[in-house]
């Protein structure tokens, strides 16, 4: 088995989930597509894109090989997700952005605090402008309406 041929078994796997789940909702029309079109169009570009992956994956490197020097950084990075969604509701976008932006380049990249500071900062609130403002979209403010 190479890394290639896993790879596209297991989008393979989660495209044919989708499909699956996306039996109860409505497809529609091609004149008026219900909401089920768009997942169940997204999930077969997927299932088509893994299955040529796992075709033209016989020439990766066999799974045995791989080492994983940066698991540690996968694990943070997993680990600020986790955060992101269970605090995005009760923080606001903006402060919890914020706050695993800062993490993950203090912790994980070593950077300073200040850049931490700056960047966050900076990528926060001009995200939340870019969305919130721009193109209106609606944020979740957090409990000080921040």
């Amino acid at each position: 088995m190479t890394t290639d041929r896993l790879a596209g078994a297991i989008l393979a796997a989660f495209a044919l989930f989708v499909l699956w789940e996306s039996r109860s909702v409505p497809f529609g029309t091609l004149m008026e597509p219900g909401p089920g079109a768009v997942p169940v169009l997204l999930a077969l570009t997927l299932l088509v894109c893994s299955l040529a992956v796992i075709a033209g994956g016989a020439f990766a490197a066999p799974i045995a090989d791989v080492r994983w020097p940066e698991w540690r950084h996968a694990v943070a990075i997993l680990g600020s997700c986790v955060f992101m969604a269970l605090a995005l509701e009760r923080l606001g976008y903006r402060l919890t952005i914020l706050v695993a932006l800062f993490a993950l380049l203090t912790i994980v990249e070593r950077k300073g605090w200040l850049v931490g500071v700056v960047f966050a900062t900076g990528f926060s609130l001009g995200s939340h402008f870019l969305f919130s403002t721009l193109l209106r979209v609606p944020m979740p403010l957090g409990p000080f309406g921040f």
